[in-house]
């Protein structure tokens, strides 16, 4: 038996994997444990900044929130107090799906059992796992909700991964992907696309096994797309690529929980949440990945297809009235502004045509973005 803890409403929960990278370089640098150490000692940020698979990487966490506001407050804050350490070590921060121009060779592994066991048992593939995500947690109210919902967010995934989209080179190299990483991740075992379920024993089932095949040794290992998490009474959405931006996360975040309430809403309204067949959803994955913005994804199991962004414009006007009513209308309308600028890979490939190539250029630019919040002109 999986216990699911009840939400009591639509809470949100942020995390956000940022790359140390040397302020004059811009390469990465395996120095996460002089960042966390001394910062998860204070009062009330040991919760907040966690380690992660390489040493280059801090993650950042939100406490449970209720808005999109109160999330951008809290993931400020823990930026802010990062900063004024990362500054202090000549050190600057980024984040996109990958580093533009780092090797996976080069990096250096976390110490922890939970660690080593994960590379001694994925070697090659999980030594490659130099990517960066976002991950949003929103609250679910009832657990046989879970995985309709989780049908259901699947339709829009690959609207959530063109956004989110920042991963255009795997070590220097260019992939004509926009998102890399997308396709980096599925290779691990219990990662990428979730299954769908239709009940909740069901999903039970498959978990147990996992465990008795050792395929697992906790649920968490399970590392989909999109998946439950009974513990904290969430549907976690782990589709998006790392973003540089606090203003993209404000955007995407208030996209994800307007999804999710909209189709809430049907369920409370006794009504049911459409999918899509599974072979859709993972074509979907695939165009969002290779083509970014430029994705002509398909809609419904009727075979009809539109430009992403063509939808994108017709999704935020449905969800205008949820967005007033959870009070994240102008971080909504943020999703505009991703569509006017360019996802960060556009931006990206903008900043490296400006400056013949340059990757360090490109790097230079995501931590500057970073530090300004939002998207900056190529």
């Amino acid at each position: 038996m999986i216990e699911f803890t009840p939400s009591d409403g639509p809470t949100l929960g942020v995390e956000w994997e940022i790359a140390l990278v040397d302020g004059e370089t811009f390469d990465l640098v395996p120095l996460a444990d002089s960042v966390v150490e001394p910062l998860a000692a204070e009062d009330g940020l040991a919760p907040k900044l966690h380690r992660e698979l390489l040493t280059n990487t801090v993650e950042i966490v939100t406490d449970k929130c209720r808005t999109v506001p109160e999330v951008v407050a809290d993931l400020s804050a823990s930026l802010t107090r990062l900063r004024s350490l990362t500054d202090d070590l000549g050190l600057e921060m980024l984040c996109a799906g990958t580093h533009p121009f780092a090797r996976w060779e080069s990096q250096q592994v976390s110490e922890g059992a939970r660690y080593a066991t994960l590379i001694d048992r994925t070697r090659w593939w999980g030594r490659q796992m130099l990517i960066y995500g976002v991950h949003t947690h929103v609250g679910v109210t009832h657990r046989d909700k879970v995985l309709p919902l989780l049908g259901g967010m699947l339709t829009y995934a690959p609207h959530l991964q063109a956004l989110s989209a920042s991963s255009p080179w795997w070590g220097g190299v260019p992939t004509d992907y926009a998102s890399n990483r997308a396709q980096m991740f599925q290779q691990l075992p219990t990662a990428g696309l979730p299954f769908q379920f239709d009940t909740w024993a069901e999903y039970e089932r498959y978990v147990d096994d996992l465990l008795v095949t050792g395929v697992i040794d906790e649920i968490k290992e399970i590392r989909w797309d999109l998946r439950p998490s009974p513990r904290l009474g969430t549907l976690e959405v782990r589709v998006c690529d790392g973003v540089p931006t606090i203003h993209e996360i404000a955007a995407i975040t208030a996209l994800t929980q307007c999804l999710m309430v909209h189709l809430d809403d049907r369920l409370t309204d006794g009504g049911t949440i459409p999918v899509l067949p599974p072979w859709h959803v993972q074509e979907n994955k695939w165009r969002a990945a290779r083509y970014g913005m430029d994705a002509i994804i398909i809609l419904d199991s009727r075979n009809r297809e539109r430009l992403v962004t063509d939808e994108l414009h017709d999704l935020l006007e449905r969800l205008s009235p949820i967005a007033r009513r959870l009070g994240c209308e102008a971080e909504l309308a943020g999703v505009e502004d991703i569509i006017r600028s360019g996802a960060s890979y556009q931006r990206q490939l903008a900043v490296a045509q400006a400056h013949d190539g340059d990757l360090v250029e490109v790097a230079r630019s995501l931590a500057a973005e970073m530090r300004a919040g939002r998207p900056l002109p190529a």
